[in-house]
């Protein structure tokens, strides 16, 4: 068995990879695209007491997987807190739910967390979005997302008659505690 280090070195010099089929016979696997788009997850989650906890559970090995480059746990710290949110302050849609995206584009290395629910308004928002980073006691809610150095913002979801159906709040996380990529 080769040390890792070498196999890794084969494996770089190969151009196509084999694989074997079930049936035994040689089958060439196409080549991975040299700039990999954006990574892009969305789910519905059922908006009650668990909302936060399931958001977390459910993004952390997205992130991992996505290759983000960032603090996967602070981020899925914040979204589960986006989730507690929406459950808790927002209104669930007709069917219970609440849906939480993740958008990650390699080109920036920032993280776009978004979480809707149906409840068209967000009191408060102003309170919410000017917290420093520095907040003392511990951060608690939506005051994670400055802890990580995260700007908030939301707007009134419509559907394609321009009725109000809910609300998109969005935090955009970047990949260091910095900002800086």
């Amino acid at each position: 068995m080769n040390p890792p280090e070498k196999r890794h070195a084969a494996t770089a010099q190969v151009a196509s990879v084999t694989a074997l089929s079930p049936a035994g016979t040689a089958t060439a696997l196409l080549p991975l695209p040299a700039e990999p788009g954006p990574f892009r997850w969305s789910t519905r989650l059922i908006a009650d007491r668990g909302a936060g906890a399931n958001a977390r559970l459910r993004a952390r090995p997205r992130l991992t997987v996505c290759g983000w480059p960032g603090n996967v746990d602070a981020a899925a710290r914040v979204i589960g807190h986006l989730a507690d949110n929406a459950a808790r302050h927002g209104q669930p849609f007709h069917d219970g739910k609440i849906v939480v995206r993740l958008i990650a584009h390699p080109g920036t290395s920032e993280l776009r967390i978004e979480v809707d629910d149906a409840r068209p308004d967000f009191p408060d928002f102003e309170q919410v979005a000017n917290q420093s980073h520095e907040t003392r006691p511990a951060p608690t809610g939506l005051s994670w997302a400055a802890h990580y150095r995260g700007t908030v913002s939301w707007d009134v979801k419509r559907d394609d008659d321009g009725a109000d159906i809910g609300k998109t709040v969005q935090v955009i996380l970047p990949a260091t505690w910095d900002g800086s990529a």
